[in-house]
């Protein structure tokens, strides 16, 4: 049946707590704004901040229920996700809720997520500058029964839950291969030859002078420009394309396509500006011109190198006197330092690490892949649904 998105749904406006009452803030309600859900797959957990039922009283802000839709409506706009727990949110965003006798709470979180994409493609991808109340009274579409909207819910949200379980998996393996990076590299307490920690059980240890500091004997201390070839991207921004064959890497997080390359192997990218994301690829691709692209001399280091420049990236952020780093040159780069360790089980456990969520990205992305296929077929009718015989 044709109806307007104001018959199907309860459109929420959020506010914020006046910042200069500290009774406002920092209480046991979550407080959404876009930058907590802006990358999400589906669902989002948490916020930055918190306010208190103070706060929630004292502002226009509104308490939304579990599984309600957020969707921002300023800054990245058309930005969406469904709550996992109750939240309240600020004015650059709308709560969206199904009015149930209509429509399935999924069903909308999916149909946002096409129109927004066709909202995308008619203004040739550009970033459209707000959503407001009027957007959604614009809206008028054909909306099937309840059954239907549930099958085409169960089919996308399967694929979704399958992305945000490997995402989780992907995260405990980061979270595990940074605490051996400190318990073995700092800590120097990996398996000595009795499989006992190295250094608590009397390892031998002497002085670097770099380092001011001990390391285990045998241990040298190597800078990348050293052990990797260091290269840049050469390509600007707009060299990306919708479906190009080839990865573009990029300062931001998300991985483009173009349709050349210009680097092959097994490399680590790390981001010159922005939020200096630091990636590990193996393959052919291009990289923009403020992308470093780091490739290992000998590639048995690529899983150690890579925490290693994680961790490096890490200290760069936050700058030698705590100042804002705005960007990372090309010296900081051939700088970062590594300690050698000469240990091949060591560094078979961190590119075992490595290999498995890469593993599991590259299914993200053919999930990703498939659910952005399905999405607009089962949103117009053009994939239906057999009534299923029994005997």
């Amino acid at each position: 049946m044709k109806v307007n998105f104001y018959d199907v749904v309860d459109v929420i406006s959020g506010g914020t707590p006046r910042t200069d009452v500290g009774e406002f803030w920092n209480g046991e309600i979550p407080w959404l704004s876009v930058v907590d859900f802006a990358k999400s797959v589906k669902y989002v957990y948490d916020t930055e901040k918190h306010i208190t039922e103070l706060g929630l009283k004292n502002s226009n802000t509104k308490l939304l229920n579990i599984d309600d839709i957020i969707i921002s409506a300023r800054g990245t706009v058309g930005a969406i996700a469904m709550l996992k727990i109750p939240m309240a949110f600020n004015q650059s965003c709308f709560g969206l809720r199904a009015k149930r006798e209509f429509m399935n709470q999924d069903y909308l979180f999916y149909f946002l997520k096409y129109y927004m994409e066709n909202l995308k493609k008619k203004t040739q991808g550009s970033v459209f500058s707000t959503i407001n109340l009027e957007t959604f009274r614009m809206i008028d579409f054909e909306l099937p029964d309840t059954n239907t909207q549930i099958k085409i819910s169960k089919i996308l949200s399967c694929l979704d839950s399958k992305i945000e379980n490997n995402n989780k998996i992907n995260a405990e393996l980061e979270s595990m291969a940074k605490t051996l990076y400190d318990y073995w590299f700092l800590q120097f307490e990996f398996p000595n030859e009795e499989g006992k920690p190295y250094k608590s059980s009397g390892g031998k240890m002497v002085w670097n002078e770099e380092l001011k500091r001990e390391i285990p004997e045998g241990w040298n201390l190597n800078h990348a420009y050293e052990i990797a070839d260091i290269k840049t991207g050469k390509e600007d921004a707009n060299h990306s394309t919708e479906n190009g064959k080839y990865p573009f890497f990029t300062c931001s997080n998300d991985i483009l396509r173009c349709d050349d390359h210009k680097f092959e192997g097994n490399v680590i990218l790390i981001a010159g500006n922005g939020d200096f994301n630091v990636k590990h690829y193996n393959g052919k691709f291009n990289a923009y011109q403020r992308t470093y692209v780091i490739k290992p001399y000998d590639e048995k280091y690529i899983g150690l190198f890579h925490i290693c420049c994680q961790q490096t990236v890490e200290q760069f952020k936050k700058g030698s006197n705590g100042s804002i780093v705005k960007f990372i040159t090309l010296s900081d780069i051939q700088n970062i330092k590594m300690l050698n360790c000469k240990n091949d089980n060591l560094l078979i456990t961190f590119n075992k690490s490595l290999e498995q969520i890469d593993r599991l990205k590259k299914e993200n992305e053919e999930l990703s892949s498939l659910r952005n296929f399905l999405l607009p077929l089962l949103m117009n009718g053009q994939v239906t649904f057999k009534e299923q015989k029994y005997e």
